[in-house]
């Protein structure tokens, strides 16, 4: 069960939809459940628990640690019995203090998460599968760390990152969306450097490939939803990637939905400010 906590209804997780559509891509199920920091966590924690989940997975950001910490240690106190784990910015880089102060979870994932997952899926039914004797050793899979039978953390490498064009599209469905912003990428990574920022742990740039972002674009289009919102770091940083983009909604606007993006005004030319000018 991956499991977010948003800051408004309105807002939604691409971090769990990725995460499900990846492992769905492979075989494996995993079900979302998204909720938000404005509802009683009792409330929350009653709704998870009866889900059954056989593995619980929290998505982990500075607005709601808070809130998903106790609820895993509430739930692991009803269930002792299930997997916790958790992933996202807020508890990627110092994961072993992170499960030394709090011993509800399992583990977490590190970083981006996608084939990471669909591992731990793998893990976890083949050891389901066969009454808990065997499967793929936590050892083996790299972007975790997790705690021992003996209660010691082992701190697995960092993951290989993915190709963009290897992850899924995870919108297909968008009954779930009527009324919430959806949000999508078309890189991931940033060319800067700030010192204040955790882009800036990645020191690496990755685009989607056009053919594929403007695919994705086309199906928000039919759909008429009402607003995408671009999650790219610096949508701008390359020059030719965001001119493509914004061509092709100019060119298939539908009067409709609306495009959010993040840009750096400094790295804007005339030819982008033309364009932008006649949207």
């Amino acid at each position: 069960l991956l499991t977010a906590i948003n800051a408004k209804y309105i807002h939604s997780n691409l971090a769990v939809y990725s995460l499900r559509a990846y492992a769905s891509a492979r075989g494996y199920k995993a079900e979302l459940a998204e909720y938000t920091i404005n509802q009683r966590s009792d409330d929350i924690l009653e709704k998870i628990y009866r889900r059954k989940p056989d593995v619980l997975v929290f998505s982990c950001y500075i607005w709601n640690i808070d809130m998903v910490t106790e609820l895993a240690e509430e739930f692991h106190k009803l269930c002792p019995e299930v997997p916790i784990w958790a992933g996202g910015p807020e508890v990627s880089f110092e994961t072993e203090e992170f499960l030394k102060k709090y011993p509800a979870f399992s583990g977490v994932m590190m970083g981006e998460g996608e084939r990471t997952f669909s591992l731990l899926c793998e893990f976890y039914e083949k050891t389901k599968e066969n009454s808990g004797k065997v499967g793929r050793p936590p050892e083996t899979i790299d972007g975790i760390s997790f705690r021992e039978q003996d209660g010691r953390i082992t701190v697995r490498p960092l993951r290989e990152l993915l190709p963009m064009d290897e992850l899924p599209f995870c919108y297909e469905n968008l009954e779930d969306f009527r009324h919430r912003i959806i949000y999508y990428e078309s890189s991931r990574g940033c060319p800067f450097q700030c010192s204040y920022c955790l882009s800036s742990v990645d020191k690496t740039l990755r685009f989607r490939s056009l053919p594929l972002v403007f695919g994705e674009l086309h199906f928000f289009l039919d759909h008429k939803v009402p607003q995408v919102k671009f999650v790219d770091r610096t949508f701008n940083c390359r020059r030719d990637h965001a001119l493509a983009v914004w061509n092709y909604l100019k060119e298939h606007d539908n009067g409709e939905t609306n495009f959010h993006f993040e840009v750096s005004a400094d790295l804007l030319g005339e030819e982008e400010l033309e364009l932008l000018a006649r949207m």
